[in-house]
């Protein structure tokens, strides 16, 4: 079996209970969801020793992420075998119905979390907060956190399916009201809250704890490089190809069309989002399908794949930087 050929391996999602989600994943995910209650995340490629993606499709299913990278670290990775412990990104989608607290990520190497949005669902109701308003410094910032006013200080926007968002380590940020979305980050779950919304757990009957001092041991108080970006058009035809994220921890781009075009490439992994529509992937030896919500790894020893739409696609594009 070591010598069988690898191909576009897609993960079994790791549905995460949290109490500002919703149920949209039933309509998104093909795995069912948990009889009740509110599921906020859904984690479709995880390397993590807490919560380990488990292949879903072909003769790895079943083994974690972690024993295909331990079995094929060359034919998986590319050139990156060796210089990762884990795979170094964390996918997921979120279905944020109510709002996602007011937080930040830290900035030290060994718990970053740098990561970006990318939108699919969002209502009148939707908000996106992504960095804080121009002049607030500490002092302006714990004062509005003693009389409920954090979210005056924060810079706010209404999104809309297609908006791109980065969120680099530092920046404090917030979601909700019925939005949904794919993110990609540096493989981390280091979170400190510094607002919450006054939400109360319904399976505890209290408020979730607060890390206001650590949150703001961490908040980048200066200029900010994060929040809504433009596209950068790379490519017209035969897709349209747009880069929206370029850090130092991942590449994203997300292409449109109807006619055939390429994905992955020679010696590299790739990993496919579905956002719209359906198609196939189409490699050396063998077809995929693909339909909304679907996200796929593509080995490095696959090379240049072709994706074939049915009908019109949109499809994100991820690779690790060189």
């Amino acid at each position: 079996m070591s010598q069988a050929p690898l191909y576009p391996l897609q993960f079994e999602p790791i549905y995460q209970y949290r109490l500002w989600g919703g149920r949209r994943f039933a309509s998104l995910l093909k795995a069912p969801l948990p009889d009740d209650g509110p599921i906020g995340e859904a984690w479709v490629l995880s390397d993590r020793e807490d919560h380990p993606s488990r292949v879903g499709n072909g003769w790895l299913q079943g083994q974690t992420i972690g024993q295909v990278l331990e079995q094929f670290p060359e034919r998986v990775m590319g050139k990156f075998a060796g210089r990762f412990r884990r795979f170094p990104l964390l996918l997921k989608f979120l279905d944020v119905r109510e709002m996602l607290s007011v937080q930040v990520h830290p900035t030290d190497s060994e718990t970053a979390k740098t990561e970006a949005w990318v939108v699919l669902e969002a209502g009148i109701k939707s908000r996106i907060y992504a960095g804080l308003k121009p002049g607030t410094t500490e002092e302006i910032l714990r004062h509005a956190l003693t009389n409920g006013t954090v979210a005056e200080r924060l810079a706010c926007f209404h999104p809309k399916p297609g908006d791109a968002v980065f969120n680099p380590a530092g920046m404090v940020h917030s979601l909700g009201g019925g939005v949904v979305v794919f993110e990609v980050q540096q493989n981390s779950d280091v979170t400190f809250r510094l607002f919450d919304w006054n939400h109360i757990d319904p399976k505890t009957g209290q408020p979730r704890p607060l890390q206001v001092e650590q949150a703001l041991a961490c908040i980048n108080f200066g200029p900010c490089a994060g929040g809504l970006v433009a596209p950068v058009v790379e490519e017209t035809s035969p897709v349209s190809r747009e880069r929206l994220f370029q850090c130092d921890y991942f590449w994203l781009w997300r292409l449109r069309g109807e006619l055939p075009f390429r994905v992955g490439d020679a010696g590299v992994p790739s990993v496919l989002v579905c956002m719209e529509g359906a198609g196939r992937i189409e490699h050396g030896d063998g077809i995929d399908e693909v339909r909304k919500g679907d996200v796929f790894l593509l080995p490095a020893a696959l090379g240049a794949c072709t994706f074939q739409p049915r009908g019109s696609v949109s499809i994100l594009e991820i690779e690790i930087p060189a």
